[in-house]
């Protein structure tokens, strides 16, 4: 019986051979390269937002190595989340390798892509809070303070310190928090604890004493508290 190949070469994935070439040059390691070819796979599939787990069944990674590897590639701007609607109202988030290609392309330097060891803490300080490897969505999130909002990293630490202490556990009650401080003019961790206190201090004058285990300068809820 005659063997019909033509599926074979349905089969096939193309993708750069400059990537090949160059991923060390951009500041990727191997393991971030594994993670970029099943996402570019996964495209050629139809599944433009493929979870942790989607990748990490077809390598020998568990969820937070391929969680940590998307985490970084976000880190180094050689990957972001995209939105896009598909036609009925509904939006649709994707990855997008377009700044990966553009870093290919353009000779970007490797030492500019790589986090800082602090910027890279953060991450794994989230984690290690939550108990669990942070989605795509969350790491765009803490992406954004740092890149867009320009958040210095030792306020969302201490953010997220106000937000455990209250088992406020969310990313939106951190948000509202760094919101809060940057609203005031408060820049500093030594200036989100005076603020604190002083806003612990007028709620109590209003309600009853408080224990005096308590820490007034970070047990406060900041989604109660009115704008000025």
């Amino acid at each position: 019986m005659k063997q019909d190949y033509e599926g074979f070469m349905h089969d096939q994935l193309t993708f750069s051979k400059k990537l090949l070439a160059d991923y060390l040059q951009i500041g990727m390691d191997e393991t971030e390269l594994i993670v970029v070819l099943q996402l570019i796979r996964y495209q050629k599939e139809s599944n433009l937002f493929p979870t942790p787990s989607d990748i990490a069944a077809f390598t020998n990674y568990d969820d937070q190595v391929v969680s940590r590897s998307l985490r970084q590639l976000m880190q180094k701007h050689l990957m972001s989340i995209e939105e896009s609607e598909n036609g009925d109202g509904i939006v649709d988030e994707f990855y997008s390798l377009e700044p990966l290609w553009q870093a290919l392309y353009t000779k970007r330097e490797a030492d500019k892509t790589k986090p800082t060891d602090q910027s890279v803490e953060i991450f794994k300080q989230f984690e290690r809070e939550f108990g669990r490897v942070l989605s795509p969505i969350e790491i765009e999130t803490i992406n954004i303070w740092l890149d867009e909002d320009q958040y210095d990293v030792s306020l969302i630490q201490q953010a997220l310190r106000e937000a455990v202490l209250l088992s406020k556990l969310n990313f939106k009650y951190v948000d509202r928090i760094l919101q809060e401080w940057q609203k005031k003019g408060i820049k500093t961790v030594d200036a989100a604890k005076q603020a604190g206190k002083k806003f612990h201090q007028q709620s109590s004058q209003r309600s009853e004493p408080v224990r005096k285990r308590t820490d007034p300068s970070v047990y406060y809820n900041w989604l109660d508290e009115p704008d000025d």
